[in-house]
């Protein structure tokens, strides 16, 4: 270790000792203005010294209780997401091809690489894909038909998941794993089409996913759920270190505006997965669009088209089994790829519309599963994309100060070095883009600050009062 690493967290460890003492000879005052007054000075103070890539032994010793003895399945209370009956809040990221990565020793180690730079700024979950259906390297190379001789590596012999999840523990990030795609990339609703032309059947449409029985069988027939990892000897439905099953990526149904077979196939399938693990939490993976059953709600969609895709963000989360809500935000597709304040008013007042509705209508966690800004659109530069990730960061705290539904995000994505081919030209490299990296880390502090107070149930009684009222975070120095 050189010295300025050294002496990083040197000064990231006296913080925490700093902050641990302040704690343990201050519970007369927190409740009092001059006991908050006193705190704030501490984490300001600690934000001085969380620069990238300290800030993962500031945030490991609030989260003690993470240990790989108490590591246990994340559930929600209400509108919030609990650990241990402690609340949690979630600093994540995406990064779709792990499981792909994992499949072959030549660069299983980007894996690695992702899931460590991604501890050493506090983010705590990672979406990433639990499917590749027909295609290159090919989980389901047709239903039901794995290709194990693909997932598994010449020096080693397990299932590309199976690293996944076993990596993604020992840098304590829980995994939300989607099991299929709307779109063609990795084979999808599509591939599903084909496989069953393939087998004879009469389909018109790719929307026939959603309707035809032998296709919703197919997708029933894919579910690694009751799969043992080979490196842990942990069936997958019973690993905490799963966050959440998604049930499809954006999933889309143009060919019925009115919603309706989308929403039979969302109710089928929740239902379903739920059946098979009622012990995780289930969300669909929708980009939030507002469809005909909420029509004061479609002034806050980025355009028309948004209503017509056959999605209906209210009523499609109201059903039986889904246990959270999920949102995408790209202003940059749905409005005007080029770059300007409108991106950011619009982030604003559609998190801001979604958080209500969550709390409203729903009384669900929210999560904005995907978010980010292309490096290739006209008038993009990374200050842009800064002040975009403050945006949705404050917007989220905004909800945490006052116990609401904003459960958290998921920047869209994370890449280690050594993957700038296959850059979309959302990819975030930590070490390239230090004033990014300090943005999350800071908001990963704050949400870990927050998630550790039921720590110190004798200082606060944390289940009588909303959070951040007594434990102020400084969100508005973003």
């Amino acid at each position: 270790m050189d010295t300025h690493k050294r002496n990083l967290m040197s000064q990231s460890i006296l913080m925490v000792t700093i902050f641990m003492i302040f704690i343990n000879h201050s519970s007369s005052t927190f409740h009092g203005s001059s006991g908050a007054e006193q705190l704030d000075t501490v984490v300001e103070g600690a934000e001085d010294h969380l620069a990238y890539p300290s800030t993962s032994d500031w945030i490991e010793e609030l989260n003690d209780g993470m240990e790989d003895d108490e590591w246990q399945l994340v559930q929600k209370k209400g509108n919030q997401f609990v650990v241990n009956d402690q609340p949690f809040y979630v600093n994540g990221f995406n990064t779709y091809w792990l499981m792909v990565f994992a499949a072959d020793k030549s660069t299983r180690g980007k894996v690695t690489d992702t899931f460590k730079q991604a501890f050493s700024v506090g983010l705590t979950v990672c979406r990433t894909w639990a499917f590749n259906d027909g295609q290159w390297r090919a989980l389901q190379k047709s239903p039901s038909v794995y290709d194990e001789e693909v997932f598994k590596a010449k020096i080693s012999n397990h299932f590309g998941l199976d690293f996944v999840i076993s990596e993604a523990r020992k840098y304590k990030i829980r995994l939300i794993l989607s099991l299929t795609n709307n779109w063609d990339a990795y084979g999808g609703k599509s591939q599903y089409v084909k496989w069953g032309k393939a087998a004879g059947l009469n389909l018109t449409s790719d929307d026939d996913f959603f309707s035809h029985p032998t296709l919703k069988s197919y997708y029933k027939a894919h579910t690694v759920l009751n799969r043992v990892n080979t490196l842990t000897n942990i069936t997958y439905k019973d690993d905490p270190t799963v966050f959440a099953w998604e049930l499809m990526n954006e999933p889309r149904c143009t060919s019925d505006p009115s919603g309706d077979k989308l929403q039979d196939w969302i109710q089928e399938m929740a239902v379903y997965v739920k059946s098979l693990d009622p012990k995780h939490l289930v969300e669909i993976g929708l980009e939030g669009f507002y469809g005909p059953s909420a029509p004061g709600r479609v002034q806050f969609n980025p355009n028309t088209y948004a209503q017509q895709v056959g999605t209906d963000f209210i009523r499609n989360h109201q059903v039986l089994g889904v246990d959270f809500a999920s949102v995408h935000i790209y202003a940059d597709s749905w409005i005007s790829q080029s770059i300007s304040d409108l991106h950011l008013q619009f982030t604003k007042s559609w998190m801001e519309a979604h958080i209500e509705d969550a709390e409203k209508y729903l009384g669900m966690p929210i999560v904005f599963s995907e978010f980010g800004v292309s490096s290739k659109d006209p008038g993009y530069n990374s200050s842009f994309r800064d002040t975009l990730l403050i945006t949705v960061y404050k917007t989220i705290l905004n909800s945490t100060k006052k116990g609401g539904s904003g459960g958290g995000s998921l920047l869209w994505q994370l890449f280690p070095e050594g993957t700038d081919y296959m850059d979309d030209g959302y990819a975030i490299i930590l070490s390239k883009s230090p004033s990014t990296s300090n943005i999350i880390a800071l908001q990963s502090t704050r949400l870990a600050l927050f998630n550790s107070r039921c720590s110190w149930k004798s200082h606060w009684g944390c289940r009588k009062k909303n959070p951040l009222e007594t434990f102020p975070l400084y969100y508005d120095d973003l």
